[in-house]
């Protein structure tokens, strides 16, 4: 309410001030009557600017005179000279600055004086009740230097000139400057039944710069946009509705791809997916160690790394700064190109990187970041069973971000923007990179085939980067000439672990992650398996679960076994709805399916006999597998670089894991078949052995006789860990996960027993360098976690 006299204007406490009306905080925002104002400027008015700079220049303006109360940043040397109200961050990203020289002059509310005039007011300036209903519109605003503009990862920070804030602002304001008082109060009105959490007093209070300053800081840039456009829309004022629209066009394509994303990554289901169990991606995301080969070409052999070994320091690129790398020519990189094992985090990378940009974190000058992930590339693709469906470009990004059916400016050659195709493997079909048809047009339709061939060698979207992510035995069919830059994703380190490990916990009990951190390290083997990410979170699931429900856990160290279990059975059951869209709530183990992992266990047998953690091609189809369903669909094995010759060569993605599958393969055939495959290890038997062999004998102390005699006849750890896992797996316990899927249930705990004297006996006789694993052996076929 406006105070009467002035006695009750100050008749508040000491500190109390004037309301002052700051020129504006958005500088860039001047209307179209600035320039016929200026020219109408009186004489007195120049004789006073004049007046103005004389002083400026007599008194060298060291430092800014700031009106009675002002607030100064000093690290941005910025002024802001605005009334007593809660600042935000978009007021601040837009406030003007004042240039050396300028007088600051302090400018009362309407409601504390009579507005100024001379006869020649206009007479649109003024309601009839005295209130601003065209804001004074204030000096152009001065740019920043480069140096401040740039985002924490050394990034432009500055948005597109049609996307950011200032212009968004300005065309609100243009929107609404027309409406005359009765459409202005039934805008509000409106507005303010669709948005409840705007009281009818912020509604009213200030003049329309204040009302369209609180809405964007109230609501934000996007919504502050599309609700005006709405609101516009519904109280019938089609005409600025539809203006509004198309001058902020290029601003709304980036919300609505905003939206999609934020609906997409800002949660994410971990490990197997479970409704209603999720967790916030920045809660729990820590970004793996990413290895950046070579720009202009691919990895060397020199650069091959074995899984689990650390990346060499100076090779590591961080993920928001993947498309600032360089070409050997100095131009920006246009295609990226990163590979990584099952399990190493590639499509929760690609959720934080997109989510960081919605959030204005990182990338800011990318205008759009648009996702075509392959797996939904490959449903397209074969959606018509005569698969002659043709499509153009566009419409199969209009298909995957529905809120984008219009003109996005692809084709501008200004326009900056990203594709993130993910999952490379999940497009199961060679692409025929020669005899391809060229499109170079966005609306052409053509095939699935063909579109992703042009997009991918750069005669269809030129302008746009690409960012392909699979596993290295799909990507390697990309020829080289079409990437920019190779790099490969790592995992984590320790320290990245350990944060991963206990930032999970920290909503709950600090401590449990602390016991987590401590509890993972008592076995090497598991220190260098959590380098995936996929393994830290079933670490933190498991030993998070034992120690919040289990007072005494964590008094012995933990089991292998289980983990190595649970790992074939999820990798499993991904490989058949990832690959084979086999329904996540209806996975079912096929014939076929069982077979593939017998077979993939009898090759890992092979090599650990050859001792040999490489295979190849000849060795793959030798032992019936299909190269594709092993190195890239089953989540176990990887494809590395081919030979000089060109010959194909893969491997488990963990010499621990080449070894369990051996020991699976072994306990399966003698569980189903009640088959020894180890029985001609005979011939080496030495008297070592406590157990007295019977010839007509298929007891499973048999068959751990038979790994035990292995074990004690080739170099130390070569068959360690085999008989590690064999012996985890005679445990019901252990083994239960894996009945009705691999192999028919089972309880019997008399097979347990009778391998348990088995060990302890050896235990008596073995030599001392021995008896570590063996007693390892014992407490994988024991334990028993309180």
């Amino acid at each position: 309410m406006e105070p009467s006299t002035e006695e009750d204007r100050f008749s508040e406490e000491e500190d109390t001030r004037d309301w002052q009306r700051p020129p504006s905080s958005y500088g860039s925002m001047k209307s179209e009557d600035e320039d016929d104002t200026a020219s109408g400027m009186e004489e007195d008015d120049k004789e006073q600017q004049q007046c103005d700079l004389e002083v400026a220049v007599v008194f060298n303006r060291p430092t800014p005179v700031l009106a009675r109360d002002a607030e100064v940043f000093e690290g941005a040397g910025v002024q802001m000279n605005r009334p007593t109200s809660p600042e935000s961050q978009y007021t601040m990203t837009t406030i003007q600055t004042k240039p050396p020289g300028a007088i600051v002059i302090e400018a009362s509310r309407a409601f504390d004086i009579e507005p100024f005039t001379d006869g020649h007011e206009d007479e649109d300036e003024y309601d009839e009740d005295g209130s601003i209903v065209n804001s004074p519109e204030p000096p152009e605003a001065i740019e920043l230097e480069d140096d401040q503009t740039m985002d924490s990862h050394g990034q432009p920070g500055r948005l597109h000139p049609d996307q950011d804030l200032p212009h968004v602002f300005r065309n609100i304001q243009e929107a609404l400057k027309d409406l005359n008082k009765e459409e202005l109060y039934k805008f509000k009105i409106n507005f303010h039944q669709r948005q409840s959490d705007f009281t009818l007093k912020q509604m009213f209070d200030g003049d329309l710069l204040d009302f369209v300053d609180k809405i964007i800081e109230v609501f934000g840039q996007d919504r502050a946009l599309l609700n005006t456009i709405s609101t516009l829309d519904n109280i019938t004022k089609k005409r600025e509705a539809q203006e509004l629209q198309v001058k902020c066009k290029k601003a709304l394509i980036r919300s609505s791809l905003k939206l999609d994303i934020i609906r997409k990554y800002e949660y994410i289901f971990e490990g197997v997916p479970q409704p209603g169990r999720r967790n916030l991606l920045d809660e729990v995301y820590v970004e793996p160690e990413i290895v950046h080969y070579a720009c202009g070409g691919g990895p060397s052999h020199e650069h091959v790394q074995s899984p689990g070994q650390t990346a060499a320091a100076g090779s590591l690129v961080s993920l928001n700064n993947l498309f600032r790398m360089q070409r050997p020519d100095g131009r920006p990189v246009r295609t990226v190109l990163t590979s990584g094992i099952a399990g190493i985090g590639l499509t929760t990378s690609v959720g934080k990187y997109c989510y960081d940009w919605t959030k204005h974190r990182a990338n800011k000058d990318l205008q759009y970041v648009i996702t075509l992930p392959f797996s939904s590339l490959w449903i397209l693709r074969n959606r018509n069973p005569s698969g002659s469906e043709k499509m153009s470009i566009m419409d199969v990004i209009e298909y995957h971000h529905s809120l984008c059916k219009s003109k996005m400016y692809l084709e501008d050659a200004e326009c900056k923007f990203l594709i993130i195709m993910d999952s490379f493997d999940c497009y199961q079909t060679a692409l025929d990179w020669k005899n391809s048809v060229i499109i170079n047009e966005l609306h052409t339709p053509a095939s699935m085939d063909d579109l992703i061939v042009n997009l991918i060698g750069g005669t269809l979207l030129p302008n746009a980067q690409l960012w392909i992510l699979g596993r290295q035995g799909a990507v390697s069919h990309i020829p080289s000439e079409h990437v920019d830059a190779f790099t490969e994703m790592r995992g984590f380190n320790e320290a990245m672990k350990e944060n991963y490990l206990t930032r999970r916990f920290l909503q709950k009990r600090t401590e449990i992650g602390a016991k987590i951190v401590a509890h993972y390290k008592k076995l090497p083997v598991l220190c260098d398996l959590t380098r995936q990410p996929f393994i830290c979170w079933m670490v933190a699931k498991i030993f998070g679960h034992n120690f919040e429900n289990k007072e005494a856990y964590g008094r012995y160290p933990p089991k292998l076994t289980p983990f190595f279990v649970n790992t074939v059975i999820i990798q499993t059951n991904r490989r058949l709805q990832f690959y084979y869209n086999q329904p996540e709530n209806s996975l079912k183990w096929s014939d076929e399916d069982q077979q593939m992992l017998r077979n993939l266990g009898k090759m890992a047998m092979k090599m650990l006999e050859q001792r040999s953690p490489v295979f190849s091609e000849e060795d793959v189809k030798a032992h019936g597998l299909d190269v594709s369903d092993v190195s890239v669909f089953s989540g176990l094995c990887t494809e590395l670089l081919p030979t000089s010759s060109g010959q194909r060569r893969f491997r488990f993605i963990h010499n621990s894991v080449q070894e369990f599958m051996a020991a699976l393969y072994a306990f399966t055939l003698f569980h189903v078949e009640s088959k020894n495959v180890l029985e001609d290890s005979r011939s080496g038997r030495t008297a070592l052995a406590a157990f007295v062999f019977n010839p007509q004998s298929k007891s499973a102390a048999d068959l751990v006789q038979c790994a035990i005699e292995r074990t004690f006849t080739a170099p130390r750890e070569q068959y360690d860990m085999f008989l590690r896992f064999l012996c985890g797996l005679l445990s019901p316990d252990n083994n239960s996960p894996l009945g009705g899927y691999l192999y028919p249930r089972s309880k019997d705990k008399g097979v347990q027993n009778e391998v348990k004297l088995l060990l302890e006996r050896t235990m008596q006789t073995c030599p001392q360098d021995r008896l570590e694993n063996i007693q390892e052996c014992l407490r994988e076929l024991t334990q028993v976690d309180l």
